[in-house]
């Protein structure tokens, strides 16, 4: 499956705030197109992707702010997710053997970006980053393409 990471020709919407774990509102603003049945489980990597931004990126300075582009085409949704922190280079392999990647279940970090790779079919940082693009397309048609059961 070839999909297109961002989108050129279509209308982004854009919500930022400040530093904070509270993201419920920011979630509900994000989910309010993906089809019900898809809600928990892109929550919960939406979830990760913010939390990373705020407390890894912005080390939750209130004044810094993470950013949120988003956009839908069809049955495909996009998210380019921002922070204003010094940026990191992800050391996992969960895009290759999720399974076998995963860090135990005691570790304090790196078990957000294999979720990551397992909710969303295109994750990409940039150079720097401190940018995080997203992707999940989304066939209601397919029995292949069923939410992962959380």
């Amino acid at each position: 499956m070839v999909i297109s990471l961002l989108p050129k020709k279509h209308n982004w919407n854009t919500v930022s705030f400040t530093s904070t774990l509270y993201l419920y509102p920011v979630l509900d603003l994000l989910l309010a197109n993906i089809p019900s049945e898809w809600q928990p489980e892109i929550r919960l990597g939406l979830q990760e992707a913010l939390v990373n931004a705020a407390k890894h990126g912005n080390r939750l300075d209130p004044s810094k702010t993470v950013m949120v582009e988003y956009s839908s085409i069809e049955e495909k949704y996009f998210w380019v997710i921002s922070d204003e922190g010094s940026g990191f280079v992800p050391n996992c392999n969960c895009d290759r053997l999720p399974d076998l990647d995963l860090p135990p279940e005691n570790s304090e970090s790196g078990r957000g970006l294999c979720i990551l790779h397992q909710i969303f079919d295109k994750v990409r940082w940039n150079k720097t980053g401190t940018q995080l693009s997203l992707c999940k397309k989304i066939n209601p048609k397919s029995s292949n393409n069923r939410p992962i059961l959380i």
